[in-house]
């Protein structure tokens, strides 16, 4: 027994020890403006500014902090600083961090960076991804601390979760077709599975393939049963949607998906039809699981309900208002966050709003209430919503609103 324990804990430290590899003073490949134009194209695709150039950060210095079951992991600065960033790297140190989840000097990396997929990747795409990023500007900015529990600092224990979710990835597919190449942006640098499909308790992707998830106190929806929704989606809507952010019969993008769909509108249009064209072609035809309806709202909470809406929305959201006549918009009460199973979304968005857009294309923007309405206001408010869309109740309302409530940033 003990000779077995021993060679137990000889496999893990095999696992999880890692050596550094040499610095370089300089990147370590020819670097062409064709190939960083690649990268650039490669890195919207990844959408890497989304976690690691948040508001208020300069461009791919990290600093975003990303909430996990277990506490918050910071993201990392990758621009080519020397002393807090990526400018000591090579190629081989690059690659090795993108497929396996190991950073220069030999430490595991959080899975919440989603290595597990960039195992798809191209070498062709990891290069053109390395030679962007390496002629960006560099900015020193150290990562914050991540805020966990004692036994989680403890890098090596990832080796275990590695062993359990890492596997290499396929080798792309070399058919030219559109469906192929959705296929490898979706599982490989879209990695959209991290936010699509449900985690485990330790934080490993144990759901369905797309089937759903959350995260950040959303709602990321099955993208296998978007031709069964209420509203069954189209490739072209699908399309639009993923380029602008909006779909004329299903509404606006917001929380975490709202970023993604300004990454995309850079990437070629093509490839944006890919995604889409691939997503489509997986559907299930299986209904949805419908959940058990929540109670019938009383009257005098719809009247509540309504009362906020017509002080609070009805100048953009009411019968006539311009965002109602407003061409493309689909009418409130097509909006998926509010024809959806759980009220999850329609909460979340009332509370945090939709940013004003970084590009200059007309998109959605809503002011967000969460310092102006109180818990009962939206509790009654998305009651009141969901009732006019004619679908059944919604479960736990007002509990959903006071956990959406703790999921705010915080300053």
């Amino acid at each position: 027994m003990g000779a077995i324990s021993l060679a137990g804990v000889g496999v893990f430290a095999v696992m999880a020890w890692e050596p550094a590899l040499p610095a370089v003073a300089s990147p370590d490949i020819a670097i062409t403006p064709a190939l960083v134009e690649q990268g650039r194209k490669v890195v919207a695709l990844g959408d890497c500014a989304v976690c690691h150039s948040p508001p208020g950060h300069s461009a791919f210095s990290g600093g975003l902090g990303l909430k996990t079951p277990f506490g918050v992991i910071y993201t990392t600065n990758i621009t080519p600083d020397v002393s807090t960033g990526i400018g000591t790297w090579s190629l081989a140190a690059f690659t090795r961090a993108m497929r396996h989840g190991v950073s220069r000097d030999g430490h595991l990396l959080y899975p919440a960076f989603p290595y597990i997929h960039y195992t798809k990747v191209t070498d062709e795409d990891l290069q053109a991804a390395y030679a962007y990023l390496m002629t960006r500007a560099p900015v020193h900015a150290p990562a914050p601390v991540n805020d966990l529990p004692l036994p989680l600092r403890f890098r090596p224990a990832l080796a275990v979760w590695n062993l359990l979710y890492l596997r290499p990835g396929a080798v792309p597919a070399t058919d030219d077709s559109l469906r192929a190449r959705g296929r490898y942006l979706v599982d490989g640098l879209g990695h959209c599975s991290s936010c699509h499909t449900a985690l485990g308790v330790i934080g490993g992707e144990s759901g369905d393939h797309l089937g759903g998830g959350t995260v950040d106190g959303w709602q990321a929806p099955a993208l296998t049963s978007l031709r069964t929704a209420p509203h069954p989606w189209t490739v072209r809507q699908l399309s639009d949607y993923l380029k602008t952010g909006l779909a004329s019969e299903h509404g606006a993008a917001a929380g975490p998906m709202r970023p993604v769909t300004e990454n995309l509108g850079e990437v070629e249009p093509d490839d944006v039809l890919a995604i889409s064209t691939y997503l489509m072609s997986i559907q299930s035809d299986r209904p949805p699981a419908v959940q058990a309806p929540g109670p019938d709202a009383d009257p005098a909470q719809l009247a509540r309900g309504r009362a906020t809406f017509e002080a609070s929305c009805a100048i953009c959201h009411g019968e006539g208002s311009p965002m109602g006549t407003h061409v493309g918009r689909p009418p409130l009460q097509a909006s998926s966050a509010l024809v959806g199973p759980t009220a999850q979304n329609a909460i979340m968005t009332v509370l945090q709003g939709i940013p004003w857009p970084d590009r200059p294309e007309p998109t959605a923007y809503m002011p967000a209430f969460a310092d102006i309405l109180t818990d009962e206001q939206v509790t009654d408010l998305a009651v009141y919503l969901r009732s006019t869309t004619h679908r059944p109740a919604w479960q736990d309302v007002d509990d959903m609103v006071r956990k959406a409530r703790k999921e705010l940033p915080h300053d």
